[in-house]
């Protein structure tokens, strides 16, 4: 080639490359201005976020003061968790108590240089801008650090539009900073774990310990917490119960992560991703678990509490996000005990009665009660709501619809019309139970139904109320002793009819006991109707009130004879605490559920202290009367089935009681540990059994009790309430009880002189006669018999 071509080809690249310069020198320009304006915008947009443009950020002061709403928890005196009251189901913990393993598994899975930044892993951040937002790798991973997902937790995302994205993550790592420069990082840790969401409306690592494997975190194995720390990626993709193929894929990935930063070796990698995944879920809602009737109860009482207590700033506390700790007298053993001997039982005793009715329905001669229960109903109300007329609803109640109902062989989802719904649960026998410390009125178990989910009436507290039957005759006969009564005093069990009580004539179970004169003990060992009707009338219907509400019951007491046979309403709370005044010698109780309330953090808001026996309102001779009196009703009387069927030997007293047409069976039964009291009977009074010999008292709801102790009895723990014994007797108090309780004969006037109606007598029901009155009467005794002499020579 000619030299002037190779000069001009070299002249040629040079120009090329200079051109190439000047284009290289002016893209660094753009690209820096790009850069410039770019880091600008940045800088004006991230102070804008943190100057509170796109709303305000929470202040240093405030994120000084985190509370997050906190479930309140139930313990029972055992120390076992009832049940929680919550919007969000979440409790708090110490760093303490997370085992070491979970927090290698978080730290590996989620923010491995966790310890090395200050809220913002800058590293990261940079992953995330050339992997996933420049090469579109949706794989590489989020750039959120867990102080910015603390953040994220304890400040929820809000909406600005379509710059959502990049302002919510600018004001996450504001306050992710911010946070880092008040909190160690063990409280940052410690704060994440208490917030993070897993679903299901459970909230931090504790409750979803519990929720997924019924423990506490610091018992969760290394693949348990590694099932957890896995869910964090999206809570319900990895959800064991839901997905367990996806959660067992993800914990293991979380097990990789775990080896690859040195938390774990080959070895045991290799052998925990191996293990299948083992879940114990345990969902306790308000509706599940142990002592649901009772936790309602409480939770009424709790909300009263927090309207009258105030939290050291002065606002009110509250049940459902302050973490309190609630503290009761139930012993979660007894209420096992109950609730089982509840369940077997009333699931035969409906099978009887739903045999005993076979081919006809309980309302059949009461048509009013069906067509009453159908216009009570929710459905009938909402129809007439909607402006429907009377044959419209009755059309749509008797199309079938699907529903989940309840059986004793299980809930069953099946197509039934709502008529036939109504009339299914109207058959539906119910119960109530509690079981009481006599000693300090301290509620140790509390049975409202027979399931809480789908029957939500509570048969125990002191708003519902029937009819106690026999059970108030001991208050009578107590009442009368005080009054100065000699129980070995026989009492004739003639049938009277009471003129001025429009022609009233109670009467007695068996005919033959009209020809019979009763001692107190006999009488009440064989619930002698007539003779409790005698003994109020000698001691009076107001001292018998007085009593009755010494003793603990303050429902409304009438102020008529029939009092005597148990026609007052009054609830089984009142009843067992009544009877408490015969157990412990004398006393009054009151009814104690809780012992004690603190703060999330274990400090003591309220004690409360167990009655102290101050007030006797029976004289302790009284009660030791009574005592053996009722050891005789279950021994040789109409509780006399707790020995001959149920096998039970130890020390009880109690009492019977059954309602006109047996609506409702009772029985109470105590020794000086425990007293326990049952009710069985249908919501509607209306339907019950037919006979006395299947809905009595003995035959409904001794059946419980009986179960109950036969239970408490095999526990190691408990068979000391279900043996204690009652103190021995004094000679002089057995001395003034050492009487036959039935005499066959007639009276001595009766066999002097005859009597001209031995079925019925007529006569007027009076106030008892003054004490001065009976003495004047005693010294004209003679005068009346010599009388009688004499008018029958004349005759």
């Amino acid at each position: 080639m000619a030299k002037h071509e190779l000069k001009k080809e070299k002249t040629k690249k040079k120009g090329t490359r200079r051109k190439y310069k000047v284009i290289g020198r002016q893209a660094l320009k753009i690209a820096g201005i790009a850069i410039g304006i770019l880091a600008t915008a940045f800088f004006i947009f991230f102070f804008s976020v943190k100057a509170g443009f796109f709303g305000k950020l929470p202040a240093t002061e405030t994120l000084k003061k985190i509370e997050n709403n906190t479930a309140t928890e139930i313990y029972s005196a055992d120390s076992v968790l009832l049940g929680r009251f919550f919007i969000q189901e979440r409790t708090r913990i110490r760093y303490e108590e997370v085992p070491e393993h979970l927090i290698n598994a978080l730290i590996a899975t989620e923010d491995a240089r966790f310890f090395d930044h200050e809220g913002i892993d800058y590293r990261s951040l940079a992953r995330v801008f050339f992997k996933t937002i420049l090469l579109l790798d949706r794989t590489s991973g989020g750039g959120s650090t867990l102080s910015q997902q603390l953040a994220k937790n304890l400040f929820p995302r809000k909406d600005n539009g379509w710059l959502s994205v990049p302002v919510n993550k600018a004001k996450e790592a504001i306050i992710a900073h911010r946070l880092e420069e008040i909190y160690t990082k063990e409280e940052v840790l410690l704060l994440y774990l208490n917030t993070v969401p897993f679903g299901d409306n459970v909230f931090g690592v504790e409750m979803a310990a519990k929720r997924f494997f019924n423990k506490k975190i610091s018992k969760l194995s290394i693949q348990e917490a590694a099932v957890l720390v896995g869910m964090l990626k999206a809570n319900h993709t990895y959800n064991p119960r839901i997905y367990p193929e996806n959660a067992l894929n993800r914990r293991n990935v979380v097990l990789m992560q775990m080896a690859r930063y040195g938390y774990l070796n080959d070895q045991q990698y290799d052998s925990i991703s191996a293990l299948p995944l083992k879940l114990d879920y345990t969902k306790i809602t308000h509706n599940t678990g142990i002592a649901t009737y009772f936790r309602e109860q409480l939770r009424q009482q709790l909300e009263k509490w927090c309207e009258k207590h105030q939290k050291p700033d002065g606002s009110d506390y509250n049940l459902y996000t302050d973490g309190l700790k609630i503290y009761t007298t139930i012993d979660s053993r007894m209420q096992k005990s109950a609730e089982e001997a509840m369940q077997t039982h009333m699931a035969d005793l409906q099978k009887v009665f739903d045999d005993h009715w076979s081919g006809r329905e309980p309302w059949s001669d009461n048509k009013d009660v069906i067509s009453h229960a159908i216009k009570h109903s929710k459905r009938y109300k909402r129809l007439k709501e909607e402006g429907l007329s009377e044959d419209e609803i009755r059309k749509e109640m008797a199309r079938p619809v699907h529903m989940k109902i309840f059986t004793w062989s299980g809930e069953k989802e099946i197509s039934m019309s709502p008529v036939d719904s109504i009339k299914h649960y109207l058959r539906i026998l119910q119960t109530g139970f509690l079981a009481m410390d006599p000693r300090n009125g301290d509620i140790k178990a509390w049975v409202g139904g027979i399931n809480y989910e789908f029957f939500k009436y509570d048969h125990v507290n002191e708003n519902t109320k029937r009819q106690v039957g026999s059970t108030f005759k001991p208050i009578v006969y107590a009442a009368a002793i005080e009054d100065g009564a000699n129980p070995c005093r026989y009492v004739s069990a003639e049938k009277i009819t009471y003129t001025n009580l429009a022609n009233w004539s109670p009467g007695n179970t068996h005919e033959e006991d009209y020809d019979k004169k009763y001692s107190y003990q006999g009488a009440l060992a064989n619930s002698v109707n007539t003779v409790s009707v005698r003994v109020l009338e000698e001691v009076g219907i107001a001292k018998t009130i007085a009593l009755a509400e010494r003793t603990g019951i303050r429902s409304e007491l009438p102020k008529v004879p029939s009092i005597a046979l148990g026609t007052a309403n009054i609830s089984l709370l009142e009843m067992v605490t009544s009877y408490c005044a015969f157990a412990n010698g004398g006393y009054a109780v009151t009814p104690r559920r809780i012992t004690a309330i603190t703060d999330n953090s274990g400090n003591i808001i309220e004690i409360f202290q167990p009655t102290q026996h101050k007030e006797q309102v029976l004289s302790s001779e009284t009660a030791t009367m009574m005592n053996t009196m009722l050891q005789g009703v279950v021994n040789n009387g109409t509780a006399s089935r707790y020995r001959w069927k149920y096998g039970l030997r130890n020390d009880l007293a109690g009492k019977t009681g059954t309602t006109q047409s047996n609506a409702d069976g009772w029985f109470i039964g105590y020794n000086p540990s425990l007293v326990v009291g049952a009710w069985v009977g249908a919501d509607n009074p209306s339907i019950r059994f037919r006979t006395t010999n299947l809905g009595s008292g003995a035959n409904t709801a001794l059946p419980v009790v009986a179960g109950f102790f036969k239970k408490i009895q095999q526990s190691k723990a408990l068979n000391t309430y279900a043996n204690a014994k009652f103190p021995e007797v004094p000679h002089h108090i057995l001395r003034q009880l050492d009487c036959e309780p039935v005499k066959e004969e007639k009276p001595f006037m009766e066999w002097l002189f005859g009597n001209k109606d031995d079925t019925e007598k007529r006569t007027e029901f009076k106030e008892p006669r003054s004490r001065e009155k009976k003495k004047k009467d005693k010294k004209n005794i003679f005068n009346k018999i010599e009388g009688l002499f004499k008018k029958k020579k004349d005759n």
